[in-house]
């Protein structure tokens, strides 16, 4: 039997070598694949998620550009969230113009009473356990929680300690004793964990209002207003009766609306798509080059589109959710208790979103109880659940420097006055639904351009339909 001759290598002429060193008997792979095609995918992304907010939002479209929403007169003023300013470990102070976020000081524009204000703030170190004011004291003080977790409790019916809520970083406590003659402290308040406070006492708020007049007047109208008949949401009441006999005279009224209502624009995410007119000629077998090169840019779009309606400081979920529809974990990792407490602050829960790490953090926690969450089938994939509801990955949700992160919870769609998206159909050259590619020419350098732009807003019909869980810790801890 003969010996197959050797291939050579054409540049020297001598036998080339296989990867071992040894020359090869027969024709290489490399000089095969110069008569042959390779067998190949288009091109991957790993950034591309599941998206489920884009997926389980109901979509209103929009044909103005703006979407109004329309809500009865609201009386009861609303929470936000003061903001502090760190010069170091012992000077904390308030930022004067975020006081406006106190029911009382809401539209209040005098900002330099607000900065005389927030210069009379004193600030206090809170130790764990020690308690800020017992239930049933006089109100001598209105607090600024910088930092730190603290526990509002009360005695229960039979003299057992009752937890009624957690107050974090940015919450207040106190200021609605003002316009009461004798204000009591209506529960206890402990410290959780050592924190931060700033304290204003009553008698600087007292000497103010009798030194400020437009501070006096503001005040007193916000008293008034409180006072008004109102129901249990704190919206201008209609007066009905039940249950008479007779024929008594019936009272009326009628519905009011707010003469404000917010109106949201159209939100918008942009590039512009560069390709060589050679790329676009040349080489699109068996992929066209300019196809793919959209794809992936649209893919990119929607993956910044669904962070925006998280994320963003206008429309955004994370800064668009009502305070009195936040609520703080108790211990620090999501437990079913922390779930169920979300739960139950709204109905008609649709769904929840969390990153997948605090979505793992919950699974840690219903382990330790023997817990196994339940499961929903939703578009054909089978998604863990909570009390029936489906929790949805979302990567958009941060998590903060210190390990914690938020779990959103929402009832979606108009007719349950809930979350809904924002978009524009039938708009010139459209890609997909509120997406648009319009070609923009071709420049001196032979470079085709496309600008690719989606459109989209986000609404919260009434504020209890978005809720957050905050203050989630997602990291492991010790068993």
């Amino acid at each position: 039997m003969s010996t197959p001759e050797s291939v050579t290598d054409p540049t020297t002429g001598e036998p080339a070598p296989d990867p071992a060193g040894r020359p090869l008997t027969s024709l290489g792979t490399e000089a095969a694949r110069r008569l042959a095609t390779t067998t190949k995918t288009e091109p991957q992304m790993q950034a591309i998620s599941s998206r489920w907010l884009l997926r389980m939002l109901p979509w209103v479209d929009v044909k103005g550009g703006t979407y109004r929403v329309n809500r009865r007169l609201q009386l009861r003023v609303g929470r936000g969230r003061v903001q502090f300013v760190h010069n170091g470990a012992d000077d904390v102070r308030v930022v004067p113009e975020t006081l406006t976020e106190l029911p009382i000081l809401r539209g209040y524009g005098d900002t330099g009473v607000l900065r005389e204000l927030a210069g009379r703030f004193q600030t206090r170190e809170v130790r764990a356990g020690q308690v800020l004011f017992e239930a049933g004291q006089p109100v001598t003080e209105a607090y600024l929680v910088v930092h730190g977790r603290f526990t509002r409790f009360t005695s229960g019916k039979y003299g057992e300690e009752e937890i009624i809520g957690v107050v974090s970083g940015g919450d207040q406590l106190g200021d609605e004793a003002v316009g009461q003659d004798d204000p009591l402290w209506l529960a206890s308040v402990r410290a959780e964990t050592s924190g931060v406070v700033l304290a204003l006492p009553w008698d600087v708020v007292r000497e103010f209002i009798g030194r400020v007049p437009s501070l006096a007047a503001h005040l007193d109208a916000h008293v008034r207003r409180q006072r008004l008949p109102m129901n249990r949401k704190g919206e201008a009441e209609l007066p009905v009766q039940a249950g008479h006999s007779g024929e008594p005279t019936v009272s009326g009224g009628f519905v009011d609306y707010d003469l404000a209502p917010r109106e949201y624009e159209l939100s918008l995410t942009q590039t512009v798509l560069r390709v060589h007119t050679r790329v676009a000629d040349l080489y699109n077998h068996p992929m066209d080059q300019t196809e793919q090169q959209l794809r992936l840019t649209v893919e990119e779009i929607r993956e910044r589109q669904e962070w925006e309606l998280v994320n963003n400081r206008e429309f955004g979920l994370l800064h668009n959710a009502d305070h009195g529809q936040r609520v703080s974990t108790f211990t620090g990792p999501p437990t079913p208790d922390d779930m169920d407490e979300l739960l139950s602050m709204r109905r008609g829960t649709k769904l929840f979103l969390a990153h997948p790490k605090a979505i793992a953090a919950f699974f840690r926690q219903c382990n330790r109880r023997g817990l196994v969450p339940g499961t929903a089938t939703v578009q054909g994939h089978e998604v863990p659940a909570w009390r029936g509801v489906p929790v949805f990955p979302c990567n958009k949700i941060p998590i903060s420097a210190q390990h914690t992160s938020s779990i959103l919870a929402l009832r979606t769609g108009e007719a349950d006055q809930g979350v809904v998206g924002l978009y524009q159909t039938g708009i010139p050259e459209e890609f997909q639904p509120g997406l648009n590619v319009r070609f923009m020419g071709i420049d001196a350098n032979s470079i085709i351009r496309y600008l690719v732009t989606a459109y989209y807003s986000l609404a919260v019909l009434v504020p209890d339909a978005a809720g957050i869980l905050e203050n989630v810790q997602i990291g492991r801890t010790a068993e």
